[in-house]
């Protein structure tokens, strides 16, 4: 499944355009490389998001073409959540 679709179909970034300009911007990494909105992600794999100065580390446990809002976050485990001083 790509990227942004995955990030939308989990709810973890609300839009597919909005989860490609983050990916665009290089604030996403897969298994420490850069993502691309087009990168394919599988189960297993661990991602790191910026927010800002937030930074969250999730593990990817299913891959679902649609979930309800309430079983989206059953997608992944939140890891480690950190906050940035810049």
């Amino acid at each position: 499944m790509r990227l942004d679709k995955f990030l939308k179909v989990s709810r973890l970034i609300k839009r597919r355009t909005l989860a490609k300009e983050i990916a665009d911007q290089g604030r996403i990494l897969i298994n420490g490389n850069v993502a691309k909105a087009a990168t394919n992600v599988l189960a297993g794999d661990e991602m790191k998001i910026q927010f800002g100065r937030k930074l969250l580390t999730i593990q990817i446990d299913d891959l679902k073409e649609m979930v309800k809002k309430d079983e989206a976050s059953n997608l992944y485990t939140i890891k480690h959540e950190e906050y940035i001083n810049q």
